[in-house]
């Protein structure tokens, strides 16, 4: 940063920088700036590049707003970035390289000071960081009427809409958009939620609301897209005429371009971004979900909520609704193509929660696909990898779960796709199950870990309302699938015994001590609750499609002893009735077959019997059906989970985790 410059060490001794943070003015037609905005150095895009480029500017930036008010030289610098991107879209249709890049740098230096600010600052004395203006000789006070950041910002968004996303704007965009992400990062140093910023105003309201559809369209279609960091052969390709700038520009490529394909945003292990670098793609998705998530201000909705609200198929072909502001239309296949790749990342697992639950269009559209699959698999296997995930991420994909299987569908649908040699399924070896069966598995399994480590109720009860919601569709249940279900019936079974005999045994030492009772008896509650629930979707499934599961009869006869114990207990002594109807039936039916029956021969047995008993012989119950219903105040959980995010996950961001005050390091 500076001309010239290629270490972040040498940044404290660069003759420019000096300059440009002294305590003389520089006019922003002074030549000096042109040589500033030439440099060779390298824009990190890890975080521990980040961090070291950092601690090199904290001093820069400090020394400049000591200066700056006298000065105005920060000014001058967004004015000549201002000035440049009024060509860029004639520079970009022109191959104008060396203009392209001048103006990134530009941004770039920016981006890097106001990081700073931010941290140093409040908005209000920010804001006088871009009004301080360079003064003639004689005068005094401030000049200009213009809001030089509502200007800058103004600027961006125009950037990002209108500059087409080539080899040669690659850089440029993918700045535009970090430098939007970090003036929205005040967040992250105010444990409240913030409401209405001078920010949050000048991009919600003024000039910029009128490009608040193009802008979250844009952002979607660069997350679609998933385009990779361009070579750097591919940017700077000298003219055939030479001369020193292209010459220049040629050299310092390799430098300033190519290190966005050495990888590595400042993220967990196993984001696979090292690999495969997306730093448009990434920084685009986290932009929009900042954007999505900013709270309505006193007398304005936020208008990007309101377009990921309303947005269409470019296949739709009705009228727009003029009701509905800042709608648009996007292709809805190339959508969820990208949403179905991306799973393993929070922020896309998160987007697609966003869509699913706020947008109609967007759910109608999803749940019509033949290929489900390809979308719940990558669901279900972070749901698998429960232990390696943040619990964020797992409850987005356990909500996501559930809002699809309030749809009858959706959930005969599952049954109908089979799957074969599920590779990431390790427990045990499946050539061939449904992708109903699998969900029902890997729902399971989620319960038991919950019920082993974490002890979380919220878990528990969307794992359960999941599989209540799916019951009365069960079909052809893989005989594993079956056989789980009653073991974490046999487990609850257990747990519960476990609990009781520990309530007694309290209650014994406490007589004559009126105090409130101990956990044990909050535990027992919890527990006889998730029970009751398992039999109310045993239940379910016996009721409304017993004839098309054999295997599950098969798995609650086995195991027959389990439900005894419950008969008499008053508060699942309703339940029970069905249950002991079914087993007695079909125990009598074995009997009257014969002793030493094959496994085959029981089966037959069942299948003979399910067809043979009176459905109304079975007591009817209410429907299972849950719906997911957000809580009240749903911005206390996702701007926390969303800037922990931009803070795990950012392309070349780093914010000292001291500094954070809107959540703890470990709850990223």
């Amino acid at each position: 940063m500076g001309a010239n410059t290629s270490q972040v060490t040498d940044l404290s001794d660069n003759a420019s920088l000096k300059a440009l943070v002294g305590t003389e003015s520089i006019s922003e037609n002074d030549p000096f700036w042109n040589q500033l905005i030439s440099f060779t150095f390298v824009s990190p895009t890890n975080s521990g590049d980040s961090k070291l480029l950092e601690e090199a500017v904290i001093p820069l930036a400090k020394a400049l707003i000591q200066n700056n008010p006298r000065t105005g030289n920060f000014g001058a610098l967004v004015r000549v970035f201002l000035g440049r991107t009024k060509e860029l879209k004639i520079s970009t249709e022109c191959q104008d390289q060396l203009f392209i890049w001048q103006a990134h740098n530009a941004l770039f230096m920016i981006r890097c000071l106001v990081k700073v600010f931010i941290r140093e600052m409040s908005e209000e004395e920010l804001h006088h960081q871009f009004s301080y203006q360079e003064r003639a000789p004689g005068s005094c006070g401030e000049s200009g009427s213009e809001d030089l950041l509502e200007e800058l910002l103004l600027n961006l968004v125009h950037l990002i809409v209108e500059v087409p996303l080539l080899d040669l704007t690659y850089s440029i965009l993918f700045e535009a958009v970090t430098t939007l992400l970090t003036f929205f990062s005040y967040q992250l140093f105010h444990k409240e939620i913030l409401q209405e910023g001078l920010i949050y105003q000048h991009i919600m309201k003024g000039r910029c609301l009128e490009l608040t559809s193009r802008l979250v369209k844009t952002l979607l279609y660069n997350f679609i897209r998933q385009e990779k960091c361009p070579p750097a052969a591919h940017i700077f390709e000298p003219k055939a005429e030479g001369g020193l700038l292209y010459g220049l520009a040629s050299g310092v490529a390799s430098g300033l371009w190519s290190v966005f394909t050495l990888g590595g945003a400042g993220s967990r292990a196993g984001t696979d971004q090292e690999n495969d670098p997306l730093p448009l793609s990434n920084q685009s998705l986290l932009l929009l979900l900042v954007l999505a998530n900013l709270t309505d201000g006193p007398d304005w909705p936020n208008p990007f909520r309101q377009a990921i609200t309303c947005f269409r198929n470019t296949q739709d072909t009705s009228a727009l609704p003029v009701e509905l502001p800042h709608t648009f239309q996007i292709n809805f296949n190339s959508l969820y193509t990208a949403l179905c790749e991306q799973q393993r990342s929070d922020q896309a697992t998160l987007l697609l929660y966003t869509l699913l639950h706020q947008n109609a269009n967007m759910r109608t559209y999803i749940l019509s696909r033949t290929d489900m699959d390809n979308l719940v698999m990558p669901i279900l296997e972070i749901l698998y990898h429960v232990e390696d995930r943040n619990s964020h991420h797992v409850y987005m994909a356990l909500i996501i779960l559930l809002i699809l299987t309030e749809d009858d569908a959706f959930n005969r649908s599952i049954h109908e796709v089979v799957l074969k040699n599920i590779s990431w399924y390790t427990e045990r070896s499946l050539t061939e199950i449904s992708l109903g069966s699998l969900l029902i598995l890997v729902v399971i399994r989620t319960v038991q870990f919950n019920m082993t480590r974490t002890r979380d109720k919220y878990l528990h009860t969307n794992c359960l309302a999941a599989l209540a919601n799916m019951s009365a569709q069960f079909r052809s249940l893989h005989q594993y699938a079956a056989q789980r279900i009653i073991s974490l019936f046999a487990l609850l079974s257990k747990k519960h015994n476990k609990v009781l005999e520990q309530a007694t045994q309290s209650l014994r030492g406490r007589q004559g001590d009126n105090t409130a009772l101990p956990d044990y008896a909050q535990d027992l509650n919890v527990i006889e609750e998730v029970i009751r629930m398992m039999l109310e979707i045993i239940n379910s499934c016996l009721c409304n499609s017993l004839h098309h599961n054999p295997n599950l009869v098969y798995a609650l006869l086995y195991k027959r002893e389990l439900f005894e114990q419950f008969r008499s207990h008053p508060s699942f002594q309703d339940i029970m009735q069905n249950l002991d109807t079914v087993i007695g039936f079909f125990s009598q039916r074995l009997e009257q077959a014969g002793s030493d029956l094959s496994v085959e021969r029981v089966q037959e047995v069942i299948m003979k019997g399910a067809q043979a008993l009176p459905t109304d012989r079975l007591k009817k119950f209410p429907e299972l059906k849950f719906k997911y219903v957000e809580e009240d105040q749903p911005e206390d959980f996702f701007i926390p989970y969303v800037w922990s995010l931009v803070f795990n996950s950012g392309v070349g961001l780093y914010w000292n985790p001291h500094g954070i005050e809107l959540f703890s390091m470990d709850s990223g």
